[in-house]
């Protein structure tokens, strides 16, 4: 089992996102939970190219700050909505021997989606807490109505499981051998 962060840049993290504080803090605790159980916690950032705030020097393309990287934990960047598209992470996480995938990050709607259903068909077990991706409004649907949409309908029992935010918890600290 591994923590995967997608997206969780500066530029996009904001109060502006569904449920801001809730996101946050349970973004946090799920970080400081799989670090003090042994779970390995791996970060992924969005690079859109030159020209735009979320790419490669700019301050808005780095991790957020109440979400940093340890110095030892990995960062693969992309530069498409799914993780697992020429990035190396499908081939990283299959040669650990990994299984299952706790998501967590931004936004809902895009390479949340994008990484789950790619994530599923690279054969992973991806696993969605409650509360710990989110997304903005859009012209079509309000960010709650994107975020209930796509994790209470579209990806439980298709693509992925989503659990209640406690039962996350709960099996990062079975794994690390605390109950």
């Amino acid at each position: 089992m591994v923590l995967l962060v997608v997206d969780a840049q500066k530029a996009i993290t904001g109060s502006r996102l569904y449920q801001f504080e809730l996101f946050v803090s349970h973004v946090q605790e799920l970080i400081r939970t799989a670090r003090q159980n042994g779970t390995e916690v791996i970060y992924v950032r969005h690079d859109d190219g030159a020209g735009h705030e979320l790419t490669k020097g700019n301050d808005g393309f780095e991790i957020y700050d109440a979400f940093q990287p340890a110095v030892q934990e990995r960062i693969f960047d992309k530069y498409v909505n799914s993780a697992f598209r020429d990035t190396g992470l499908p081939t990283y996480l299959k040669q650990k021997g990994e299984k299952e995938i706790i998501i967590v990050g931004l936004q809902t709607d895009y390479c949340i989606d994008a990484t789950i259903k790619a994530g599923f068909e690279h054969g992973f077990r991806m696993i969605v807490p409650a509360d710990t991706n989110s997304t903005f409004d859009n012209s079509f649907l309000s960010a709650e109505q994107t975020y209930r949409y796509y994790n209470e309908f579209i990806w439980n029992g298709r693509y992925a499981e989503c659990i209640p935010f406690q039962s996350a918890l709960e099996r990062i600290k079975q794994k690390g051998g605390i109950v």
